[in-house]
């Protein structure tokens, strides 16, 4: 019995033995092989299920409605002529107020300065109306002068003509045009006092004009002056503004009537993530898509949102060509914890399928015309597919493959031997195409789309 025992340890051994060698063999042989045909396969299965298709973007916390702490509105006031205007003091950022507590002070000494020079504008419009003032009235007492002196003159030549009524007619006729001579100058140097009334009185006008926009102008000085110390509108914590360059105002900054936001007092229980979308993507951004967000300040928060504006012009991204476009997002409900410029993560669900075929997107190739996969059978196939929506991992596939179907992960070396199929795939993407264009009143697709099957980079099957 012991002996039985001891030759089947030794036969179980020897079997064991065997299948090492095997093993080691057949490893051996796959390298080799390997190694000499220098292609590793990667495959993976085409699968069937519900998909959703997410766009993962990050943003930062705003409030929705806030209120601006802005310049005083004297300073915009066509008579002030101050352009701009540093911040000499500012409180903290993030700081509480309350309505009416001071918030910044601006640069006092550019105010003295031009109120000084006002100031002696004012006083040299004062003494150009005194100067108008005599000077009309001195005018005007000339004038008054050469009335009296027309009008005793009248009287006179009237005495004479009275008592020339024995004299000849002759003498009687020049008395007479004595008289009317002297009458139409009485005339004229009535009508000369009130048009240099009217002149005068113009000048005079012009010149009060001119002193009433330096008062005025002092007047709005002073109160600009009065003004530099601003205070906040409302409670709120504050959160300093951006300038033009998007760089935070600071003491210092200087603020004009055309920028005039010095810091903004946010509305904490209306958050919403200002986030951006690349070109690539913001086609499948739609107002009212549901979103998921995370806060990076608060790892264990799940907030949930939903789009609520998409930008119609993107911008470029700084040191790229790519282009962005603005989108934000409404958080649902309110949280004490969320504060303005924290970082979020958001997901945004752009579509949901039920029951779709996908497969991972490193499975689809593509050139300028068409997409396609490689098929493992017998024989690797090129088979051109008709694509739909995807992820960042999967790219739902609506016609030419079929569930369980293995692709190839890594496009094959020997391109030139591999058949293509699906090309009634492609003919119909081109007829879509082509009635598209035509729909849309564009120049018709040129025949050089064609060219499609050289680009497959394999060989042609009769369909």
């Amino acid at each position: 019995m012991r002996k039985d025992v001891n030759l089947f340890i030794m036969n179980k051994k020897r079997v064991l033995v065997i299948l090492c060698a095997l093993i080691a063999l057949l490893t051996i042989v796959f390298f080799i092989w390997n190694r000499n045909s220098g292609e590793v396969v990667i495959t993976c299965k085409v699968m069937k299920g519900p998909v959703e298709v997410k766009i993962h973007t990050s943003g930062q916390l705003e409030s929705e409605n806030s209120e601006n702490i802005i310049l005083p509105a004297v300073l915009s006031g066509q008579n002030v002529r101050i352009y701009e205007i540093k911040i000499t003091d500012l409180i903290e950022e993030g700081t509480v107020v309350d309505s009416g507590q001071y918030i910044a002070t601006l640069d006092h000494k550019v105010i003295e300065e031009v109120l000084t020079a006002a100031r002696l504008e004012l006083e040299a419009a004062a003494a150009v109306v005194e100067d108008a003032k005599l000077d009309s009235n001195l005018n005007l007492s000339n004038y008054r002068d050469l009335i009296v002196n027309s009008k005793s003159d009248v009287e006179e030549r009237k005495i004479v003509l009275a008592e020339s009524v024995y004299e000849s007619p002759s003498v009687i006729k020049k008395a007479e045009m004595d008289v009317n001579k002297a009458e139409r100058k009485l005339t004229q140097d009535i009508k000369g006092l009130e048009m240099r009334k009217r002149q005068l009185g113009s000048q005079m006008e012009r010149r009060k004009i001119d002193y009433n926009q330096k008062q005025q102008r002092v007047d709005d000085l002073l109160k600009l002056y009065d003004a530099l110390i601003i205070k906040a509108p409302k409670p709120g914590m504050v959160i300093y503004a951006k300038d033009r360059f998007g760089i935070k105002i600071q003491i210092g900054s200087v603020l004009t009537p055309w920028s005039p936001i010095i810091a903004t007092l946010p509305d904490m229980t209306k958050m919403i993530s200002e986030t951006y979308v690349n070109e690539i993507d913001i086609s499948k951004i739609k107002v009212g898509q549901k979103v998921s967000l995370s806060i990076d300040a608060f790892p264990d928060k799940e907030l949930k949102g939903d789009v609520i504006s998409v930008a119609n012009i993107g911008q470029p991204m700084p040191k790229s060509d790519s282009k962005v476009f603005e989108v934000n997002i409404r958080i649902h409900g309110s949280d004490r914890d969320l504060k303005p410029a924290m970082t979020t993560g958001n997901v945004i669900q752009t579509g949901s399928y039920s029951d779709k075929i996908y497969v991972p997107s490193e499975a689809v190739f593509e050139t300028d015309s068409t997409k396609f996969v490689y098929v493992k059978k017998k024989e690797v196939v090129r088979q051109i597919v008709d694509t739909g929506d995807e992820n960042e991992d999967y790219v739902i596939v609506n016609k030419g493959i079929a569930e369980g179907e293995v692709l190839l992960l890594n496009e094959p070396e020997k391109l030139d031997d591999i058949e293509t199929k699906g090309w009634e795939i492609y003919d119909e993407q081109i007829r879509k195409l082509k009635e598209n264009k035509q729909n849309n009143n564009q120049p018709a697709i040129s025949a050089k789309a064609d060219t499609v099957r050289n680009d497959a980079k394999g060989k042609k099957t009769e369909r």
